[in-house]
């Protein structure tokens, strides 16, 4: 069993920089078995891919609506995944998500594609 727990998220201004960490954990676990996702839900909406990381973090994607202003990030000693986010906007405010998946994908964009999923941080950008 995977155990992930996100931290780091709160409630900042437009254009302020928010990172987000999840600390991974489990009996035998190693991150580095694992590609990372972050995703995000709004209130009333579905839950949307915002970034991934591959096992060694050699590949990443991002959604388009936070290309350029998020960067994702790994540290496999810490077990531990980042997702540094950069002049946030209203319209980012969302429970943000990791997840993790031990399985191989093209790009790691797809709910179903991962296997285990954080509680969840909130994180709110007032205008």
């Amino acid at each position: 069993q995977v155990h992930l727990v996100e931290s780091g998220g709160g409630l900042v201004q437009a254009g302020e920089s928010l990172r987000l960490s999840c600390a991974a954990s489990g009996r035998t676990f190693s991150i580095s078995d694992y590609a990372m996702g972050w995703f995000r839900q709004a209130p009333g909406k579905e839950r949307e891919f915002v970034a991934s990381i591959s096992r060694s973090g050699g590949m990443t994607n991002y959604a388009d609506s936070l290309k350029g202003r998020s960067t994702i990030s790994r540290d496999n000693t810490k077990n531990t995944v980042y997702l540094q986010m950069n002049s946030l906007k209203p319209e980012d405010t969302a429970v943000y998500y990791c997840a993790a998946t031990i399985r191989y994908y093209s790009d790691y964009k797809r709910l179903l594609e991962y296997d285990y999923w954080g509680q969840g941080a909130q994180v709110t950008v007032s205008s």
